[in-house]
């Protein structure tokens, strides 16, 4: 675990080989079954009833149809998060072919909305909970596995992929403390090699 201006980061988050592969994962993490949706920020409520209109025109007429007689959400203060269809995909998927691809961030992309995604989508596979501070660990997901690969034969940790979303998340300043060398974690390796190095002699 890592502290980094307040906030306590797992290692793997900067260990792990992490790289969306949406052509084999299908984007399953916005079908996750199970029936929970994506969780909101408090403040992005609001954002979520503002954006809906502009993500309508992406949407199947499933999910219009349920959208029209109520929001995209459901909770309470502190405990939001999307609604799911059937415990399954999110209110707010439309189909690409065969891949699940988000309505809101269509929208954002196109121009026609100011607000990306929540925050919790963006970050996936790193979750956040509150120990008094925020504490950032990755939720390790099967049908992620092809992001693990992809990320391993690119060279990419989970840190950089998520980078955006973490620079939105905490600011850019935040990012370069959180990825610049860890002098205590550097120089405790270096112990680690030269005791290594000291028992193979």
């Amino acid at each position: 675990m890592r502290p980094i201006d307040g906030v306590l980061v797992e290692e793997a988050i900067l260990d792990s080989p992490f790289l969306c592969d949406v052509s084999k994962c299908k984007g399953a993490c916005c079908t996750i079954e199970g029936g929970s949706g994506a969780p909101l920020l408090d403040d992005e409520v609001a954002e979520i009833e503002a954006s809906t209109p502009a993500a309508l025109e992406y949407l199947d007429r499933r999910s219009r149809a349920i959208l029209k007689k109520r929001p995209g959400y459901l909770g309470r203060e502190g405990a939001y998060e999307t609604v799911c269809i059937d415990d399954r995909d999110c209110v707010f998927v439309f189909y690409d072919g065969d891949v699940a691809k988000c309505a809101l961030e269509r929208a954002w992309l196109d121009g026609k909305s100011e607000f990306r995604k929540p925050l919790s989508c963006h970050l996936f596979p790193i979750r956040v909970v509150d120990f008094g501070q925020d504490y950032l660990y990755y939720e390790h997901a099967r049908e992620c596995r092809p992001a693990i690969e992809n990320g391993r034969k690119n060279g990419v940790k989970l840190a950089g992929m998520a980078r955006e979303a973490l620079e939105r998340a905490y600011g850019t300043a935040w990012y370069r403390n959180l990825t610049k060398p860890d002098a205590s974690r550097s120089e405790e390796n270096k112990k680690i090699q030269e005791k290594v190095k000291r028992e193979e002699r």
